[in-house]
């Protein structure tokens, strides 16, 4: 299969083109079947003269194949997919990858070295898609993201992880009429949970998916923090897709366990009150409507307010602060209808991942 790229003609419009086995060109790069090279994409300038540029690095196999794109830190707070994205590209395996990978650890440079979600102009990236090669930094950054990688391929994946101070089970996000094909590839993605859900306007997921470039997205762990378990599952799940695909050796993990929980309805519980939290429940345990989830009091141990279950289902999310006000979103139910068997497949997953034979034993946090 010959890879394919988008290319502005001379009226500005895209129009689609074949590149042949032997190059793959990205950024007036030109690396050759079998080989393996990082491209600067430049970006900007910094006040003090420093160039800024997004780094993407090209696995182009010697054998044809699907053009993947996995991309990270869209926000720049968002950490845990960089070192997926880092411990996939270390799989020996890649070596005799077919088709052509395009990763992209670190999507939004500025909020990473800032520690931050957002960029400079206090945009948010993932708001910011198609973007404008001509509008503001965050449109800018989104436009040569969108135009340099997505366009060139037929399938992407973006991870990411809760916002500060929250935390989210590993699940897989498709969208309601997502393709045969993408739900197939989040079943071998092998997450416990996938969910359905809308996509955001101005998210990376909607330009691709209008680029006619499916996406999964890959939401595990908490901002600013490598959590060990949701990075196990992200690499087992990239590796388990690009089999599926045949773009690796090897049979696909996922044919080999349960298939992941699905869920299409989430709701947050939200504080009944400001005060201090102490939750009894967390990610990936099952509840039922009217559980006890945790209570809010006051700082004096005057009174305390429980905070109860609004549905049946399996918790996807939850805060880490202790200091809520009230309507502060506290834990995030997927609601099914048999959730105990939901938490028993979250466990499995987690035990699996654990004694996992890809993972060495000094990785283990």
């Amino acid at each position: 299969m010959a890879t394919s790229a988008d290319t502005p003609s001379a009226s500005g419009s895209r129009t689609r083109i074949r590149a042949s086995r032997t190059f793959f060109e990205i950024g007036g790069v030109s690396i050759s079947a079998g080989a393996r090279q990082t491209v600067e994409l430049p970006v900007s300038v910094l006040a003090n003269h420093i160039p800024v540029s997004l780094p993407v690095h090209v696995i182009h196999g010697r054998k044809p194949g699907p053009v993947v794109f996995l991309s990270a830190a869209v926000h720049g707070d968002e950490i845990v997919g960089v070192d997926i994205i880092r411990r996939v590209l270390q799989n020996p395996a890649m070596n005799k990858l077919s088709g052509t990978l395009l990763a992209v650890p670190i999507v939004n440079v500025f909020g990473f070295l800032n520690q931050s979600r957002y960029l400079p102009d206090r945009r948010d990236l993932n708001r910011c898609f198609p973007g404008s090669e001509r509008g503001s930094l965050a449109a800018q950054l989104a436009d040569l993201f969108l135009n340099e990688v997505v366009r060139r391929c037929e399938f992407g994946i973006d991870l990411h992880s809760a916002a500060q101070h929250r935390m989210n089970l590993p699940q897989i996000r498709i969208s309601p009429d997502s393709s045969v094909r993408l739900r197939e590839l989040a079943r071998a993605f092998g997450a416990p949970i996938t969910l359905t859900s809308s996509v955001r306007e101005g998210s990376l997921r909607a330009a691709a998916k209008a680029a006619g470039v499916e996406t999964l997205l890959y939401e595990a762990g908490e901002a600013l923090r490598f959590d060990e378990l949701p990075v196990r599952a992200g690499v087992r799940g990239i590796n388990s897709v690009l089999q599926h695909l045949n773009m690796l050796p090897g049979r696909s993990s996922s044919e080999r366990r349960a298939a992941p929980i699905e869920a299409s309805e989430t709701r947050w519980v939200r504080a009944p009150r400001g005060g201090l939290l102490r939750t009894f429940k967390t990610i990936g345990e099952a509840v039922e409507k009217g559980d006890r989830l945790g209570i809010v009091a006051d700082p004096f141990g005057d009174s305390e307010i429980d905070v109860l279950a609004t549905g049946k289902g399996l918790i996807v999310g939850r805060t880490n602060l202790p200091l809520v006000n009230r309507g502060d979103a506290l834990l995030n139910i997927a609601y099914m209808n048999d959730p105990d068997c939901a938490e028993e497949h979250v466990v499995d997953v987690h035990d699996s991942l654990g004694t996992d034979p890809y993972f060495e034993d000094d990785e283990m946090s």
